[in-house]
């Protein structure tokens, strides 16, 4: 029997070095590098999964972080079945501001699956457990702990949002 296809959307969220291309990165090419590379505007990679009797094709949207071109991130995030917040665990601001990137784009996107990274997690975090676990909360109780250096985490946040947005559609 051959298996049904389908292409699914998602958007990369969070303030400027967060880690959103290093994370791509990981998951995609199972690379890292120390160098930091400012997105500017939006970078989109393929990735297809095997998932049982599917074959999901996920478009990858790295979307740049500066809240200054908030009407580029509207038009970015039209037709997006999912994203994935990004935080980095050694700046609180990025923390809360997660936040409103979900806002943000719920406003565009609608009601479709989201969670929330905190990345960087091979480094000594600033940020207490609690304040993770209250924005997790804020957010339906999905946070993940990643870090795109090591790939903890990688695999199995865009696995999770991968099946979250199968279940969506049925």
């Amino acid at each position: 029997m051959e298996k049904r296809r389908f292409i699914r959307k998602i958007c990369l969220l969070g303030e400027g070095g967060v880690g959103k291309t290093s994370l791509v990165r990981r998951y995609v090419h199972d690379f890292f590098s120390d160098e930091y590379l400012v997105s500017f505007g939006t970078k989109v990679t393929k990735k297809v999964l095997d998932l049982e009797d599917v074959e999901l094709t996920l478009m990858i949207w790295d979307i740049l972080g500066q809240k200054a071109h908030k009407s580029l991130h509207h038009a970015y995030y039209k037709g997006a079945n999912g994203a994935l917040l990004v935080c980095d665990v050694t700046r609180e601001e990025t923390v809360r501001s997660i936040l409103e990137w979900k806002d943000d784009f719920v406003s565009i996107a609608g009601s479709v699956p989201v969670i929330a990274l905190a990345n960087k997690n091979d480094l000594e975090p600033k940020i207490p457990r609690e304040v993770l676990a209250v924005v997790s909360d804020s957010l339906g109780g999905d946070l993940v702990m990643t870090s795109a250096k090591t790939g903890e985490g990688v695999q199995e946040a865009f696995l999770r949002l991968s099946r979250l947005m199968m279940e969506e559609r049925q």
